[in-house]
């Protein structure tokens, strides 16, 4: 397993060892001892799978109170994931991270608690896959406005299909601090 840093501290993206011939292929989605090893310690509590059609965006999505951090990963087609700090006080607050994550690939990406997520899928389709270390909270759910200038993520695609909630999610600058994590160094 080989751990890739990003421009945040905290996401990183995890490349499994994978084992294949022309029979098939072979990796460790997750195994808690060598995530522990390399300084990523946590615990599940609820898996989820999604599927997209391309030029679907979700996003971008946090749980305030009770945060959620995430290991995502993709099954079948591509997605361009982002993960964004909104964590008040970090020296990193409103900055952005993305990776590219296909079923190819098999990369993942580990978004900590206290980070927005969303993602763009680019192939026809995509069925992706969420390990969550808290349990969804309908009253904590929020979001932040894919298009905030002020983030101003480099997202792949023009005019992406996206939800009525995403629609209408407030800019980060909108936002009252309370309502936001806080950052702890």
């Amino acid at each position: 397993m080989k751990v890739i840093q990003t421009d945040l501290p905290g996401c990183v993206v995890i490349e499994p060892t994978v084992h294949g011939d022309a029979r098939g292929y072979f990796y460790e989605s997750f195994h808690a001892q060598k995530y522990k090893n390399a300084g990523l310690d946590f615990r599940f509590l609820q898996s989820n799978v999604s599927r997209s059609a391309q030029g679907v965006l979700r996003g971008l999505h946090y749980q305030f109170p009770n945060p959620q951090g995430k290991l995502v990963n993709v099954l079948e087609g591509e997605v361009y994931d982002v993960a964004v700090d909104i964590r008040v006080g970090s020296p990193t607050f409103g900055r952005w991270a993305a990776a590219v994550l296909t079923a190819d690939n098999k990369r993942h990406f580990w978004i900590p608690e206290g980070f927005a997520h969303g993602f763009a899928v680019l192939s026809e389709n995509a069925t992706f896959c969420y390990q969550c270390t808290a349990l969804y909270d309908h009253a904590a759910d929020a979001g932040i406005r894919w298009n905030d200038a002020d983030i101003a993520i480099d997202w792949p695609l023009g005019t992406p299909a996206l939800s009525e909630k995403d629609q209408r999610a407030p800019f980060l600058h909108e936002i009252p601090h309370d309502r936001l994590p806080q950052y702890a160094a």
